[in-house]
């Protein structure tokens, strides 16, 4: 069957098929949104239209309509697609109380995320994290520091979440009259704050006031000021409904009281909660009604493969999955997905503007803006006598310490150490872990690139394979400053798949002292470490539940290398490959104690990292 491609956005019209030769009145740009949505929701199959109702939307061939997944991320920088611009963490862009700074830097995520997912369309690639609608921002409040996901938030105050909720949206979403930019979701709506092994189960009963005028207003704003074009409801309860099935939150006050135009998506599996974990309703049936009725228009999950049995109990009408369908597609009508690329203002954004040098300054800027000194009793600036500085801590040499979570893969990252290093101007920076991230003891932490050497170079050779089993030639190959990768259903390298993919690192293992060290090597999928080429670790074969870790006992001399080869390969879903080490505690300390002794100035970096907390971290 011969294809016309008539828009780079998205739909094919099939010459031959089933689509006839005249122009239908969803397919003309010149009609109003609304009369093209109605025109193409009316022409569903009840199955295709459940099919358009969850994340993972299959494509209607008959009519042109592609596959899209609606799942896509951009918390601070766009995520888990690869290189991208990686700006601070959410948090630390509510530390600049710049709204107008926040505009522009989510302005520059939206570019960039145009850039890619056209990119993505040239190459017929229509898969998670290629799309425009945007699981972003975070705008719960931070009520516990105990809770991981905080570090995804703007903080406690309400009225600062709001100014930078709004700055975020509209940045995101654009001011063209006509088309959104990209669609924004603020989430969890609502009164969801951790904890977060409860959160499936919790009832949030607030006090009223509590609710009013804490855990609302920030999420009014940013549908009231902000024009969000879509909301994320919470896993909990709130005042004893699933926040995706209650009315309270989706009808009276989304629609009826701050006139929300857009969609409701659940989070993921949440849907699944209301009968499974909530147990409001007994069957996935009742609670996929139960969602659509009350004003969920799109499934993060599967539980909405249940909507065609619920229509034919009598529990919603096919007409009600029409309204949810309608906000659906109007989204992606508003933007631009089924018209000629020429009328789409955003359509034209090349590959060139993602992680571009214009961009990597406005990151620095924005980190930089965001630092909060919270006293300083003489010692800073350095005085010109300090000649000798001692950076001691777990995070100093640690990269996902920069990347926080839900981030992209920045394509020149600068650690802590190397940027004092590049800072000190003539002085003599050295550097001592010292302790773990969370006790004295030394827990297993990414081998640091200076103790990974290959081809003269800091780090490894790293070799990626667009296959599971290394096999032909590397689509990639490039060194690695170190081994410590995680990204959910992305991959830290462009031009591969998202999904099964394979990499080899090679290089030595250069110890700083004699004695026993513990490797170890925590991944999802399969991974095997061979040392001096015997085989150290041995686990090649795909993860079932969730990521593992190996771990094995060498013994390492000081100034003699040891050859290192580490294989692994990625199956499917979400990946994770780290390469780690540990010795003994007290060596750490007397080192770091040794080296402050010796030392003019001391700068110490602690604190805790996306390895000890972070979404599902207990």
């Amino acid at each position: 069957m011969k294809k016309y491609i008539i828009c780079g956005l998205g739909w094919l019209a099939l010459a031959g098929g089933a689509v006839a030769a005249e122009k239908l009145p969803f397919q003309d740009a010149s009609l109003p949104f609304e009369q093209r949505v109605a025109d193409l929701v009316g022409r569903m199959t009840l199955e295709e239209k459940v099919g358009e109702m969850m994340n993972g939307a299959k494509g209607i061939e008959r009519l042109g309509v592609p596959a899209y997944d609606w799942w896509n991320e951009c918390l601070h920088g766009v995520g888990r697609n690869g290189v991208a611009t990686v700006f601070p963490q959410a948090m630390g862009l509510a530390a600049t109380w710049d709204p107008a700074l926040i505009h522009t830097v989510a302005d520059t995520i939206s570019t960039e995320a145009r850039a890619k997912h056209h990119e993505a369309l040239r190459h017929d690639v229509h898969s998670i994290y290629n799309g425009l609608t945007f699981w972003t921002p975070n705008i719960n409040m931070f009520r516990d520091p105990r809770w991981g996901r905080g570090q995804e938030t703007y903080g406690e105050d309400p009225f600062l979440t709001a100014r930078i909720g709004v700055a975020f949206v509209t940045g995101l979403q654009g001011h063209d009259p006509k088309y959104l930019k990209v669609v924004a979701t603020p989430k969890h709506f609502a009164v969801h704050s951790g904890p977060e092994p409860s959160r499936h189960t919790f009832d949030a009963v607030v006090p009223e006031r509590d609710f009013y005028e804490y855990y609302l207003p920030h999420f009014e704003a940013c549908f009231r000021e902000g024009g969000a074009w879509s909301v994320m409801g919470a896993y909990n309860r709130t005042y004893g409904e699933p926040c995706n099935s209650s009315t309270l939150l989706l009808q009276k006050l989304l629609r009826d009281t701050w006139g929300f135009k857009g969609y409701v998506v659940s989070d993921c599996a949440a849907i699944g909660d209301i009968w499974q974990n909530h147990k409001v309703v007994a069957t996935a049936a009742e609670a996929a009604a139960r969602a659509v009725n009350a004003g969920c228009d799109l499934e993060c999950g599967g539980t909405y493969k249940a909507l065609p049995e619920a229509v034919a109990k009598g529990l919603i009408a096919e007409a009600d999955l029409d309204v949810a369908l309608k906000r659906l597609f109007l989204a992606r009508f508003k933007l631009g997905m089924f018209d000629p690329p020429e009328l789409v203002p955003f359509a034209q954004i090349p590959l060139t503007e993602n992680d571009s040098p214009a961009h990597a300054a406005l990151a620095l800027r924005t980190a930089q803006e965001g630092i909060v000194l919270l006293k300083n009793n003489g010692t800073l600036p350095l005085k010109e006598n300090v000649k000798r500085i001692a950076v001691i801590g777990p995070n100093a040499d640690s990269l996902p310490i920069l990347l926080g979570n839900y981030n992209g893969s920045p394509s020149h990252p600068v650690k802590l150490l190397d940027g004092l290093k590049a800072a000190a101007s003539g002085r003599t920076v050295a550097y001592a872990m010292g302790c773990g991230l969370v006790s004295a003891q030394l827990e297993f932490a990414p081998i640091p690139e200076a103790q990974l050497r290959a081809g003269g170079q800091n780090g490894l050779k790293a070799e990626w394979f667009a296959n599971e089993k290394l096999e032909g030639a590397p689509a990639v190959t490039r060194q690695d400053r170190e081994v410590n990768f995680f990204w959910a259903q992305g991959n830290p390298v462009s031009g591969l798949p998202v999904e099964h993919i394979s990499a080899r690192w090679t290089g030595e293992l250069l110890a700083p002292a004699d004695g026993e060290y513990s490797l170890a090597v925590r991944g999802d999928d399969g991974y095997r470490l061979f040392i001096n080429g015997k085989k150290a670790i041995d686990n090649w074969h795909i993860a079932r539940d969730h990521e593992s870790t190996r771990n094995c006992t060498v013994t390492l001399k000081a100034g003699q290398p040891s050859a290192l080869k580490l294989e692994y390969f990625q199956h499917e879903r979400s990946a994770e490959i780290s390469l780690l080490w540990a010795f003994a505690s007290t060596r750490a300390q007397d080192e770091a104690l040794a080296l402050a002794k010796t030392s003019d100035a001391i700068v110490f970096i602690g604190g805790i990292s996306p390895q000890v907390e972070g979404e599902d971290m207990k």
